[in-house]
């Protein structure tokens, strides 16, 4: 096999959730231009819609905050290719705030979003690929999963956790040549970034921190996962990670 087929996709089918819009949204545009026959899930029809549309993608409408919804999500998904060769769990959000103000809520939310949809869709679609002979289970994890950060419990608690689902999925599924890996990135310049990160008196010690001396861009996150989905990665398994600037290197 040649370098160029190494680092191909193409022929693959991929789901990628939390597409409509950041990083979800990014990756099915790079792994639709790398061949990939891609199923785009997210919530929002309207933004759903643009970004299949514009990666000649399928799209699934769905809410995988609810355990119902993540199994309608996976059987229609199947429904339209068997197997899922490539899962790519990017759906999350980040209700940040201090703890002494941090609503059970908010707590609860997050981990139906951020955590609990892998483990689910995981386990939904691992039969066939195992069936297949293999496959690749990519989660989109944070830099916050690795170090403190101050105002971010749950989301740090649902990152260390899809972390450590990330190895325990691995051990379980490399026997069967699936592949599991975490991509955790620093601070990505997705509309939620930008939300969060936009104040200078926020960003600029983080920044300052960070050896490259900024934070991330979507199509830098999709370039790794697009990586990790390809047969070059097959040796890589079970790793968390970092692509944050540095930061965790100081």
């Amino acid at each position: 096999m040649g370098w160029k087929e190494r680092f191909s996709i193409s022929g693959k089918t991929a789901l990628v959730t939390g597409a409509s819009s950041g990083i979800g949204a990014e990756i099915v545009a790079v792994f639709a231009e790398a061949g990939a026959h891609v199923i785009a899930t997210g919530r929002s029809s309207q933004r759903l819609s643009a970004v299949a549309a514009q990666a000649d993608a399928q799209a699934i409408e769905a809410d995988i905050s609810t355990i119902a919804g993540c199994e309608a999500l996976a059987r229609e998904a199947l429904s339209l290719a068997m197997p899922i060769d490539i899962l790519v769990n990017s759906a999350g959000v980040a209700l940040v705030g201090p703890l002494l103000d941090y609503s059970a809520e908010d707590w609860d939310r997050t981990m139906a979003v951020n955590l609990r949809p892998p483990f689910l869709l995981s386990r939904a679609l691992a039969p066939a690929m195992i069936e297949a002979g293999g496959g690749k289970i990519i989660n989109i994890s944070s830099q916050t999963g690795v170090i403190a950060l101050a105002q971010h419990a749950a989301y740090a608690t649902s990152k260390g956790g899809l972390n450590a689902l990330t190895k325990s999925l691995m051990v379980e599924l490399a026997p069967h040549n699936i592949q599991v890996n975490a991509i955790c990135p620093t601070v990505v310049m997705t509309e939620m970034g930008k939300k969060i990160w936009s104040p200078p008196e926020k960003s600029g010690p983080m920044i300052a921190k960070t050896p490259l001396g900024r934070f991330g861009e979507p199509v830098e996150i999709a370039d790794l996962a697009l990586y990790l989905a390809s047969p070059a990665a097959d040796l890589i398994n079970g790793e968390v990670i970092m692509i944050e600037g540095g930061f965790t290197s100081v």
